[in-house]
């Protein structure tokens, strides 16, 4: 039977830190701890919750198993609600708010860091977290007001959000430079869906355009698909002619430059999007909030990354 109440928030840094770093020595060495005392720990919280939190893998190093993921995916919930506790109080212990979390999805992550700079050139009083992750992990992080401001390029249903327009984030389908479908002036329909593309996981903005998009142009004709984990790994696979791909033309700028992919001319391309600075309707922006909210603003998008193909 399970004893929940008397689960620590030590036993779930020790589980956090061991499937993280595969081994009870990282573990301990991220923890401060000795091994001993992080086998404990996890021997403990498995005990509490009458199952196994990890299993060996096939080259020795830990992982979860299904019960471990559960536990990991509370935990991460709990450090979020933290998080947004400390954030808080420390607020209102100085009589002003500083701390601003800024949250990005991860195909804004060839823009966001210089942003963040800029911000703390402009605002040094102020302190800013940058919080990158992908569109379903922000829509998370927001749901449990982790976030007092993100940027992304489709705002939710849910929670409710007030948006401003940023600027024009183009979507191209990109290819190595060898690949028969480089030249076309236009690809034709028909032969894009013979390839096969190279996405990203379930419930990201662009898996979501792309199968818009393919829809669209192939009446329901079925098409190839591989999955994979990020915007970097789809670049390289495309490179290496594993297949082609639609993506954010903001993380494949200096690849277009360079030669290194090229944009595949068709009817539909590039896919105008836009992208957004959100925050929550219910929520009224702390000064140091409005305050970031205000200078990104003003910078009418001029962080963005421009290219004409």
């Amino acid at each position: 039977m399970q004893r929940i109440d008397a689960v620590t928030l030590r036993h779930l840094r020790a589980l956090r830190a061991v499937v993280e770093r595969g081994s009870l020595t990282g573990a301990a060495a991220d923890l401060g701890l000795t091994p001993p005392a992080v086998h404990g720990q996890l021997r403990a919280l498995e005990d509490l919750m009458a199952a196994p939190m990890v299993v060996r893998g096939a080259h020795g190093a830990f992982r979860p198993t299904e019960e471990g993921r559960a536990v990991l995916a509370a935990e991460a919930q709990i450090a979020m609600a933290l998080d947004s506790c400390v954030r808080r109080v420390t607020a209102l212990q100085s009589g002003h708010v500083g701390n601003v979390s800024l949250g990005v999805v991860s195909t804004g992550e060839y823009f966001a860091p210089r942003l963040v700079a800029d911000l703390r050139g402009a605002l040094p009083e102020v302190e800013i977290t940058l919080r990158i992750g992908s569109r379903d992990a922000l829509i998370q992080w927001f749901q449990s007001r982790a976030l007092d401001l993100a940027i992304l390029g489709r705002p939710p249903r849910a929670p409710a959000v007030v948006t401003a327009l940023l600027g024009p984030h183009p979507h191209v389908i990109i290819a190595a430079p060898g690949h028969p479908l480089a030249a076309a002036d236009p690809a034709l329909p028909a032969d894009l869906l013979t390839e096969t593309f190279l996405a990203r996981e379930q419930g990201s903005g662009t898996r979501i355009l792309l199968t818009r998009y393919l829809d669209r142009i192939g009446d329901g004709t079925p098409w190839r698909m591989v999955e994979m984990g990020s915007n970097e790994t789809i670049k390289q696979a495309v490179m290496a002619g594993l297949g082609i791909a639609l993506i954010s033309q903001h993380t494949v700028t200096e690849e277009l430059r360079s030669g290194r992919l090229v944009a595949i001319r068709a009817v539909g391309l590039p896919i105008k999007r836009n992208w957004f600075l959100i925050r929550r309707e219910d929520m009224t922006l702390s000064p140091a909030s409005q305050r970031v909210h205000d200078h990104i603003l003003a910078r009418q998008g001029d962080f963005l990354p421009r290219l004409s193909v």
